[in-house]
């Protein structure tokens, strides 16, 4: 796979001047920084088929993970050629033997994301079935030690307060670190290092900030990752969802405690010696 990323000097953070107002009838003029919002238009084989709403790094690597997160390729081998432009407000994707499906034309929006990402066709979905997750061995101390790094906080989140983190891990060694405007996004953006570096999803481990909706899962499924942890809450269909494909899923996950949704080998109720 060619990649090639011709943007530069992209600002992510802009300083905004605003009033402080406070419960005693004070106000204070001040300053603060908000994270940018980028709008990408991604093209596949000369199709436009998504837009995307993010944080200006990563986009190879956001770009490659999304397609397979959202079942349009299972590794970069697919891949002949991917490009940014120099304003990075649009990514050509150029895929080996691959043409359009013309059948696939419908507009499918994601809906739970908390930024304007949506799919403007499936021309290049594959409609491959979700298959049952490989359970991998996991501990409790490990959960905690990731939790405990995940408190440290990310640079973006630490400046703005506006940005979702997300981290991939083999074990207790982090692998990848991202973050984005939205959940989904800095989700991608893991995958897509790990797509480029080589390395086995089936073995890891993806830590987010965000909550999890199906639509969540259903990116850890298709990327054949076994293990989802979160700082944040499921909901009742991703519980069940992870238990119908062997997803370990753990929220709520802090330094002193975490709630297991799922546990396909029986982790958190074997004793400890």
């Amino acid at each position: 796979m060619q990649a090639i990323d011709a943007s530069h000097d992209i600002n992510q953070q802009e300083d905004r001047a605003c009033t402080n107002v406070f419960a005693d009838g004070s106000r204070t003029s001040t300053s603060t920084l908000l994270q940018t919002e980028n709008a990408v238009r991604v093209f596949v084989n000369g199709e436009l088929t998504m837009r995307l709403m993010c944080s200006a790094d990563h986009l190879i690597e956001l770009v490659l993970g999304r397609m397979r997160t959202e079942d349009m390729i299972s590794s970069v081998d697919e891949v002949d050629q991917i490009m940014v432009c120099e304003h990075a407000t649009r990514v050509l994707v150029y895929l080996k033997d691959r043409e359009a499906n013309v059948n696939h034309e419908h507009v499918d929006t994601v809906a739970t994301c908390c930024t304007f990402n949506s799919n403007l066709n499936s021309m290049f979905v594959k409609d491959e079935e979700l298959v049952p997750l490989e359970p991998i061995p996991w501990t409790v101390d490990q959960v905690f030690a990731l939790s405990r790094k995940f408190e440290e906080d990310t640079p973006a989140h630490r400046a703005t307060y506006g940005a979702h983190s997300c981290y991939l891990a083999q074990g207790e060694e982090i692998l990848y670190c991202c973050e984005d405007l939205g959940r989904h996004n800095a989700f991608d953006k893991v995958v897509g290092c790990a797509m480029r570096d080589g390395v086995d999803l089936t073995k890891c481990v993806v830590f987010t900030s965000g909550r999890v909706p199906t639509d969540m899962v259903a990116k850890a499924i298709r990327a054949h990752i076994p293990m989802l942890i979160s700082k944040a809450v499921p909901t009742d269909l991703t519980v069940e969802m992870a238990c119908a494909y062997d997803l370990t899923l753990i929220c709520s996950a802090h330094s002193d405690s975490f709630r297991v949704f799922n546990d396909p080998l029986g982790v958190a109720s074997a004793d400890r010696s």
